[in-house]
């Protein structure tokens, strides 16, 4: 019988978020919903700080909206994007110090019957979470979760570690008009990592 994937810690998460960025690679992001449950590897993530990085949300300061990004760590920081789609991001960095990093894209490891529910216009099984707007889509992820404990055991949505990510690779973050040469996206080897594209105007993407 296969091990029960241990759950993440606050402590493990309370780190820079480049550092967390690579100990979130290989690892599982579960949710639990009515309809059932869907588990996703995370293959690719994006690392966020506060005030030194302009491309994130939190770089003017604290506001009604990035409140869960200032801590504590190991939260599920969710947003709204473009009118059309919810983006979900893991906090780092301790109590009081913004940080957090996007999940951009992984593979469903669990629940692909509900998954594809979700999302039928998936052609494969790489496509159902590439994609930042498509992983919280099969997790059916909202507004709702915003600020979830991620390491609470009785939590909706879940961390769960992986096998330790190697021959990672790392590039400028995608569409964003800030910092745009900023090496902090990080992925592993895996179709379902989305395509890059340069950012084109100025916006904060976390």
């Amino acid at each position: 019988m296969l091990a029960t994937p241990r759950q993440l810690t606050e402590q493990e998460l309370a780190v820079d978020p480049v550092d967390a960025s690579r100990l979130l690679l290989g690892s599982i992001i579960e949710s639990t919903t009515p309809e059932g449950v869907v588990g996703v590897r995370i293959v690719e993530v994006e690392a966020y700080r506060g005030g030194d990085d302009p491309a994130s949300h939190c770089y003017r300061g604290k506001t009604a909206r990035n409140e869960v990004m200032f801590g504590p760590a190991g939260r599920l920081y969710v947003y709204f994007v473009y009118g059309m789609h919810f983006c979900a991001n893991v906090v780092s960095l301790t109590d009081g110090v913004p940080g957090a990093v996007l999940l951009r894209a992984g593979e469903v490891v669990y629940g692909e019957d509900l998954a594809q529910m979700r999302r039928p216009a998936a052609r494969s099984h790489a496509e159902l979470a590439k994609g930042p707007a498509r992983l919280t889509g099969v997790l059916g992820l909202d507004r709702a979760h915003n600020g979830v404990d991620l390491t609470s055991s009785d939590a909706s949505v879940r961390l769960l570690a992986g096998d330790p990510a190697t021959d990672i690779r790392t590039g400028p973050r995608v569409g964003v008009a800030v910092a745009v040469d900023v090496p902090w996206r990080f992925w592993i080897d895996s179709p379902a990592v989305s395509t890059y594209r340069r950012g084109t105007r100025r916006t904060r993407v976390t």
